[in-house]
C-alpha cells in the first residue's frame, strides 16, 4: 500500500460513460485529486459518503480539489448511481480490481459473500506532482471518512 510522500500508482479505468480515464489526466488539471475508494454503488454508507462529497464539492473546488470516486461496479451501475444521486464528479469502474490492488485497499468477501472482493473505503489525496499527501483507510468499510481532515489536507 503506497504511503504519504510516495508516488501514487497510475491507473486506466472506465468512467460511468465508458471512457478510459487515467490518474495522470486528473493530475494535469493542477490542484489535488481526492481518490475516494468505496465498496459499492447503491449501498447505504457509500451513498451517504458520495452525497457528502457532492454537497461539499464547491468547498473542495475552492481548495483546488477534485473528487474521483472509485469502486468495482460496472460503468452502467455507476451511471445510474450518479444520476440517481446527482453526482457530478467522476466515478471510475475498477471491475478488474487493478486499482484496489495497486493501492492495497481490497476488502475481501464483502458482507460474507465468499469471493466478492471490493474496494475498502479509503481516501488518497494526490498532489499535482503525483505524490500522496494524505491517506486514510477504514478499519472496516462501514466507517465514513473524516471530511474535515480531507479539507485540511487540500488546504495545506
Amino acid at each position: 500500500m503506497p504511503g504519504v510522500g510516495e508516488k501514487a500508482p497510475d491507473f486506466a479505468l472506465y468512467d460511468a460513460d465508458r471512457k478510459v480515464r487515467k490518474l495522470s489526466e486528473f493530475l494535469a488539471q493542477g490542484g489535488k485529486t481526492v481518490l475516494a475508494f468505496f465498496p459499492g454503488a447503491f449501498t447505504s454508507v457509500c451513498t451517504q459518503e458520495m452525497c457528502t462529497f457532492r454537497d461539499m464539492y464547491g468547498e473542495l473546488q475552492k481548495l483546488k480539489g477534485t473528487v474521483v470516486g472509485i469502486s468495482v461496479d460496472a460503468p452502467f451501475a455507476q451511471k445510474a448511481f450518479a444520476e440517481k444521486n446527482g453526482l457530478t464528479f467522476t466515478l471510475l469502474c475498477d471491475f478488474k480490481r487493478e486499482a484496489v490492488q495497486k493501492y492495497g485497499v481490497v476488502w475481501k468477501s464483502l458482507g460474507g459473500v465468499e469471493g466478492y472482493d471490493v474496494a475498502n473505503r479509503a481516501i488518497f489525496v494526490v498532489d499535482s506532482m503525483g505524490k500522496i499527501s494524505f491517506k486514510w483507510v477504514a478499519e472496516n468499510p462501514g466507517v465514513m471518512p473524516d471530511f474535515e481532515a480531507i479539507k485540511k489536507s487540500l488546504a495545506s
